[in-house]
């Protein structure tokens, strides 16, 4: 197949893995080996253009790649940005980059168990290196299409996670993520839209209903009756239908709206299943509940 050949047959989907030391890029690259990508680990951004040439002599054997860019130092994202803006330009090309992040207790305990020191703690304290590369990678982490947070993943978690997202089925489709939680167990790093619902009434404070959750009908409707319920879901629900589109033709893989209430166990819940119920059939949509068993579990 020759270059114009490929520049009008065949597109090829590119997914750039990065983010902190720590978070899982090992278990990344190779989860995208099991979906069939062409994987390489630790590319450096400045020979990037001339992989880009070897994937178009390459024609149809490499229409699936990941690459893992572990960047030690500021002399590699000048040449890693203008990379990516020429990604941009290649209309054979499909560039994602997954970013992955984990809070900063999570990446030290991790550094902690394997006994390895950080890449860039001059002085081997995990949390000197995490804090520096962590602004090193903020401008990055900017221009991510998809942002995992693995503080509480099991590499197992992850990569089920990542063949879900990049599934073949899926690939090309904008997903709308809706995630219920709860205020006082933080808000959720990954979360590009957070919305605060601790205003509502609240379910706990009826003994019975206190045990019960958001997808239970009697909790969801106790919720829902409310007329500043329905007032702030006739304002989201408009919001978010103004929005999603703009998202979409921006780019983005996937938006993850995040619905916090106190303890992500009634409130949050309802109003979560209800907002990816009001979208599934424009949308792929996806609903999770990161802390609905947390009240079990203290």
């Amino acid at each position: 197949m020759t270059v114009e050949n490929l520049d009008t047959q065949q597109e090829v989907q590119m997914v750039i893995i990065t983010g902190m030391s720590g978070a899982g890029k090992t278990v990344a690259i190779q989860s995208f080996e099991d979906l069939g990508y062409f994987c390489v680990d630790n590319l450096p951004p400045t020979l990037l253009p001339k992989f880009l040439e070897l994937m178009k002599e390459s024609g149809s054997k490499m229409n699936k790649v990941a690459l893992v860019m572990d960047l030690r130092g500021r002399e590699f994202f000048d040449s890693l940005f203008q990379a990516l803006d020429d990604l941009s330009e290649k209309a054979w090309l499909t560039p994602h980059i997954l970013f992955l992040d984990a809070k900063d207790s999570a990446l030290v305990t991790r550094y902690k168990e394997t006994r390895r020191s950080h890449p860039l703690a001059s002085k081997g304290l995990p949390l000197e290196g995490i804090g520096l590369e962590r602004e090193l990678l903020e401008e990055l982490k900017g221009r991510a299409q998809l942002i995992f947070d693995t503080s509480d993943l099991k590499p197992r978690e992850l990569r089920e996670k990542i063949l879900k997202q990049f599934s073949s089925s899926v690939q090309h489709t904008f997903t709308v993520n809706v995630t219920s939680f709860g205020f006082k167990y933080g808000v959720p790093i990954d979360a590009d839209l957070v919305f605060d619902v601790r205003f509502l009434p609240n379910p706990h404070y009826i003994d019975h209903m206190r045990p019960k959750t958001g997808l239970q009908e009697e909790v969801s409707s106790y919720v829902l009756k409310w007329s500043e319920t329905q007032k702030f879901l006739e304002k989201l629900l408009d919001l978010l239908s103004f929005m999603l589109p703009y998202y979409k033709r921006e780019g983005k893989s996937q938006l993850v709206v995040a619905i916090g209430c106190t303890g992500g166990q009634h409130r949050s819940v309802t109003l979560a299943e209800y907002i990816a119920k009001h979208y599934k059939n424009d949308y792929h949509t996806q609903v999770s509940h990161r802390d609905i068993e947390k009240r079990k579990q203290h």
